[in-house]
């Protein structure tokens, strides 16, 4: 037995419940008589939807696959081997179910060396071998191919990329090592890096032809036979595969300095993967493949049993599988049809959604607002981003055409909502204008009629107190910008009842959003907690700690931005509107500062100025700041915010806010863009010992986002 067989049969026990990828080998004779060909598939066995992945188990089928190829390049009966997916599967990477129930590094360490073991003998093989990525491809997928001597693509391929880094891992079964001795260090780093921590973006076809990562790009109908046809060509001399020379002078050092702007850009060290996928990276420019691969071992066994791995696991689980399946949401089958979409006000949030609403559903949406003019203007709003969207080819003209026809603007509510199935309201944020707002609607709207408000902070309950049928009111709560952030906080007040919340949950999911059940709390989950979280970063200002500081203090959480130039994007005054609402229901915890106050009587868009290409306080706002004397340090500060956070989910889980911790981290991940390596926030907390400093306790059991007891 060899010792890649002993090495997987050893790590096979690791995973029990590994879905086995099969490598089915069939022969073929290529056309224009090349030869005697084999073809490898990889094929979990399940419908062409579901992903095929790399666990010890899979591993050990392709290891068979190439034992049996390998013996007949040797003998000389087939000129080639090349290995592909079953329709519009490549192969999505390794088997993350059995990765985060790891315990001991040396099973980590085996897991990476016997994906390198099996990958690299297609390298080693006798014969030219071929990649076809005929669909997705993505982390062990693409890196099975990258060991290949020639590779093709698909023009209809949805989506690429080498996602480990966002999950808090490297490439590590060559991907570091071979990519850059592929196509160049800066285009590596920039699918390894940049591209993975820019919310996992993903390639298509054409971009992986056009990277280099591809020598040939074929149409999607006929990929297989038109991959065979250019291999024949390749096999017999009638086509040379010609790749640049790759630069491994200054310009390979400047590519690793940019990853690491990147990553600090983006994490700000506080994670360590990113680094430790550039190290190899940099050591890769001699050109030594099993150094390389040796580094990525070592490299992929450290992360595996890193708490930033196990929180990306955790993380990627909620937005792959709980995010699907709302905890909490009521029969789906209670939900009514959509036929007809209101929107009360036609101001930049109102005409986001309703050009949402317009793409998603496709059926009439009618804004409605208190004069011609600006209802006139949401509805060019939403023509001018229909055709942007044309001018980009993301709709025909056809399409264009016709999702313009189905928006129309009037100002009586009678004209416009009388046939309207979902209603939904995006006025000022006041309690009183929003209680008329429903109230005109509920005298004009037909019975079955939904009624959303998109409040972010205003009670649904009492929202809905004054109207006949409070029970067809539910929070419908997005976030900005609309198109692009996923959560939609979905709140149920005291009356509302099932079939309105499950139509709103059925909404949601055409809307492609990721709908969470929260229950008429103050501030819901996002803004609850962002507050806690930016009051405590403000208090500290107001007492005495200077502002880069108190800023630079949550700097090794990892955050897309700081918390004042996060209120910059919110804006102050919608800030200090939020925080007041919650200083009137938790006056104990949240704090309305002073100095935010005079902010936004000031007129002040934020704290800072951009004159010098980076932000520096303001002048004007310094001016106006009125501190005490109480210094704290950098670290100071973060235990503080920290404290109040751990304390404010607290009492957010024993309020019933929503169901679990995990649903808080969904929504600040999909809300607030907390990162992976957080896992939102709870697992976090319960890393650095927040939660049971706090409240006594972990949030998630051990195990969970950690490495197993």
């Amino acid at each position: 037995m060899s010792t890649t067989t002993e090495l997987l049969k050893g790590a096979a026990q690791l995973f029990p419940d590994e879905v086995v990828t099969q490598a089915h080998v069939r022969h073929l004779d290529l056309p224009a008589g090349a030869g005697r060909f084999a073809l490898i598939t990889l094929d979990n066995g399940f419908d062409h939807t579901k992903p095929t992945t790399f666990g010890p188990g899979s591993l050990a089928n392709l290891n068979a696959a190439l034992d049996q190829v390998e013996k007949e390049a040797a003998e000389g009966t087939i000129v080639g081997v090349g290995i592909t997916g079953k329709p519009f599967i490549f192969a999505v990477g390794a088997d993350l179910k059995g990765v985060e129930i790891l315990k001991r590094h040396e099973d980590a360490l085996a897991i990476g060396k016997s994906g390198h073991d099996v990958f690299k003998r297609l390298a080693g093989l006798a014969v030219p071998t071929f990649a076809y990525y005929n669909g997705a491809a993505m982390g062990g997928g693409v890196e099975v191919g990258l060991h290949c001597t020639y590779r093709t693509v698909s023009k209809a391929l949805p989506a690429f990329s080498l996602p480990e880094v966002f999950l808090g891992l490297v490439p590590g079964w060559g991907g570091c090592t071979l990519l850059p001795n592929l196509i160049g260090a800066d285009r590596a780093v920039s699918v390894i890096i940049e591209n993975s921590l820019n919310q996992n973006k993903q390639l298509k076809g054409k971009q992986v032809f056009e990277l280099g990562i591809a020598d040939a790009l074929f149409e999607g109908a006929d990929f297989l036979e038109q991959s065979l046809v250019w291999t024949a060509s390749v096999l017999k001399g009638d086509v040379e595969v010609e790749r640049p020379e790759v630069d491994r002078g200054e310009a390979w050092d400047a590519a690793v300095a940019r990853g690491r702007a990147v990553a600090d850009s983006k994490v700000h060290g506080a994670a360590p993967a990113a680094y430790r996928a550039l190290e190899i990276v940099a050591a890769a420019k001699d050109g030594d493949l099993q150094k390389g691969f040796d580094a990525e071992d070592t490299a992929l066994a450290d992360l595996i049993m890193s708490g930033e791995l196990r929180s990306g696991i955790y993380a990627f689980n909620l937005v792959q599988k709980r995010a699907k399946r709302p905890a909490g949401a009521p029969d789906k089958n209670l939900a009514r049809p959509v036929t007809k979409v209101g929107v009360v006000g036609a101001g930049l949030m109102a005409s986001q959604l309703a050009l949402l609403f317009l793409r998603r559903l496709e059926v009439p949406v009618v804004l409605t607002d208190i004069d011609q003019e600006r209802v006139d203007k949401g509805v060019g709003y939403v023509h001018e981003e229909i055709d942007k969207l044309l001018l980009k080819g993301r709709v025909n003209q056809d399409k264009a055409n016709r999702l313009k026809a189905l928006v129309s603007g009037v100002l009586d509510k009678a004209e416009g909502f009388s046939d309207a199935d979902f209603v939904i309201e995006a006025v000022f944020e006041e309690i009183g204008v929003k209680q008329q707002v429903f109230a005109e609607v509920e005298a004009v709207a037909p019975a079955h009629a939904i009624f959303a408000t998109n409040t972010s902070s205003l009670s649904v309950t009492e929202m809905a107190s004054k109207l006949a049928h409070p029970e067809r009111v539910v929070g419908f709560h997005f976030f900005n910008p609309v198109a692009i952030l996923p959560l939609l906080e979905i709140v149920r007040g005291e009356q509302t009842d099932d079939a309105s919340l499950a139509t709103a949950f059925g909404v949601a999911k055409k809307l492609k959003k990721t709908a969470v059940l929260v229950k008429d709390a103050p501030a819901f989950v996002v803004n609850r907690v962002l507050t806690r979280f930016m009051g405590e970063i403000q208090n500290v200002i107001d007492e005495g700690t200077p502002v880069p500081v108190a800023e630079k203090a949550v700097e090794p959480l990892g955050l897309p931005m700081s918390p004042l130039v996060l209120l910059e994007l919110v804006g102050p005054a919608i800030g200090l509107h939020v925080s007041e609402t919650l200083n009137r229901s938790f006056p104990d915890r949240f704090t309305v500062s002073p100095n935010l106050k005079a902010v936004v009587e000031a007129g002040k868009r934020g704290f800072y100025v951009y004159d010098s290409g980076k932000p520096e306080l303001d002048p004007e706002v310094a001016a106006l700041l009125k501190q005490g004397d109480s210094v704290l340090t950098e670290e100071q500060v973060r235990a503080r915010v920290l404290d109040a956070v751990a304390q404010e989910i607290g009492l957010m889980l024993e309020e019933g806010v929503v169901a679990e911790a995990q649903d808080i981290d969904l929504c600040l991940i999909t809300g607030a863009g907390w990162p992976f390596h957080l896992g939102g926030v709870t697992p976090y907390l319960d890393r650095e010992g927040v939660s049971e400093r706090v409240n006594g306790k972990r949030f998630l059991e051990q195990g969970v986002a950690s490495v197993p007891a």
